[in-house]
């Protein structure tokens, strides 16, 4: 046999295995393994890659950024930022999933997660949403899709994955998600208050200023937390990893002191919760490095970014790079998706004329929007785990929110200064992707 049709066959084997429910670990592992025998490598090689891959200071962010989430939960701030969310927009009709939404927007700025995100916010919205009258798979679809946001306004797990495999700059991606992450919550917004509004969702709580003032101080101690880590990143006082840390330690500080629902003997367990997540990130991290040498080494990334090429001008290339990302991110969770796709078309994309930070944004969207497109849609899982809705109740009803973020991609995509106007105003003119 030819190392191309045995190439084929792998790949065709590594397909079946997932289709038939195979952990995507496992499925990438078995094909780096069988393209080493391939091309005849030694094997050692794989373990040497996965550690040199991972010894990466950048990486240390993820764990804390993570475990920062659970601070955030457990310590009580995640209900503070709900309960002033609703004070402010409690008196429009769909007011408290408007408010959950806003809530997740801000519970994303300090987590970075989505799936921390939707379970966080939900459990603590949903079973109010039920009582004012929301449908039950509308308000499990709600806490769905703003959990969208989670891995785009910063800080971002994922950005650190991104830009660590295409050589982005992780503090810049940061700034160019900003933007992009408030338009997404926006469009959600007008597509809750729409839904609420047709179906007399909700009970519209009058406006008090007393409230507003009274809610304060609980959401002022999250802008804490995200005007600290983009102070550090920023000003060039800290790393995005030392942010991770510095964050880590203030929201232990004010889970224990300040909000003091944060007990000593729970943050064992939180801690754990938070590895056993980064266990699952990490060596699909450390595998996706192997699995992007050996793309090197058969030309993969060539292959595909001379057949994008060939389609024409940028705006189709964009077209398809999106297109592919969208469908791939109704089968694939976030991560694998990322380290599998984005070494791939980000440079064919930055060789017709895309911003990297720009496409690092589009394809991190698409990603996100992956979240709640069936038949895979992660948090629709999530969510229907926390509230006991069916899958399929949930997935019905978060096709509003899913056409507002498909319209919110589209303009992001059309309009690159939504996403590049932060990053120039920081005085920064480029990408670090670079094409030889």
């Amino acid at each position: 046999m030819t190392i191309g049709l045995l190439f084929l066959i792998a790949t065709v084997l590594a397909v079946v295995l997932f289709v038939l429910g195979t952990p995507i670990f496992l499925v990438m592992g078995l094909w780096v393994l069988a393209a080493h025998l391939i091309e005849g490598y030694p094997l050692a090689n794989i373990g040497n890659g996965m550690f040199e891959g991972l010894n990466s200071f950048a990486l240390l962010a993820a764990p804390l950024f993570i475990l920062t989430g659970d601070l955030i939960a457990g310590g009580g701030i995640a209900k503070r930022i709900t309960d002033f969310t609703l004070a402010l927009l409690g008196w429009l009709r769909g007011g408290l999933g408007m408010a959950s939404l806003t809530a997740c927007g801000i519970f994303a700025a300090i987590s970075g997660s989505n799936s921390a995100t939707t379970a966080t916010i939900g459990s603590i919205v949903c079973p109010t949403m039920r009582e004012q009258n929301y449908a039950s798979g509308f308000a499990a679809a709600t806490a769905s899709a703003g959990g969208c946001v989670g891995i785009i306004i910063p800080p971002s797990i994922l950005f650190i994955i991104y830009g660590y495999l295409n050589d982005v700059p992780v503090s810049e991606l940061f700034l160019a998600g900003i933007t992009p992450g408030l338009l997404m919550v926006f469009a959600m917004m007008v597509a809750c208050w729409a839904v609420s509004r047709s179906k007399k969702y909700g009970v519209l709580i009058p406006f008090e200023v007393r409230n507003v003032v009274r809610t304060s101080p609980g959401v002022s101690l999250a802008l804490a937390a995200v005007l600290l880590v983009l102070w550090g990143i920023y000003s060039g006082a800290f790393s995005p990893t030392e942010a991770a840390s510095v964050t880590v330690a203030y929201c232990l500080f004010a889970g224990l002191f300040i909000t003091r629902e944060l007990k000593i003997k729970a943050i064992p367990d939180l801690m754990f919760r938070s590895a056993v997540i980064i266990g699952i990130i990490i060596p699909l991290v450390a595998v996706s490095i192997m699995m992007q040498q050996m793309f090197a080494v058969i030309g993969v990334s060539r292959y595909v970014a001379g057949l994008l090429t060939e389609i024409g001008s940028y705006e189709l290339v964009m077209m398809a790079c999106m297109a592919t990302v969208l469908v791939a991110g109704a089968l694939l969770e976030s991560v694998p998706l990322t380290i599998i796709l984005a070494p791939i078309l980000a440079p064919a994309a930055v060789s017709v004329g895309a911003d990297p930070f720009h496409f690092a944004i589009v394809f991190m969207v698409g990603g996100a929007i992956g979240f709640i497109t069936p038949p895979f849609g992660l948090n629709l899982f999530v969510a229907s785990t926390i509230t006991g809705v069916p899958y399929l109740k949930i997935a019905r009803s978060v096709l509003p929110y899913l056409g507002a973020l498909i319209l919110a991609w589209v303009i992001i995509a059309v309009f690159p200064e939504l996403t590049l106007t932060l990053v120039r105003l920081a005085g920064l003119g480029g990408g670090g992707l670079t094409i030889d």
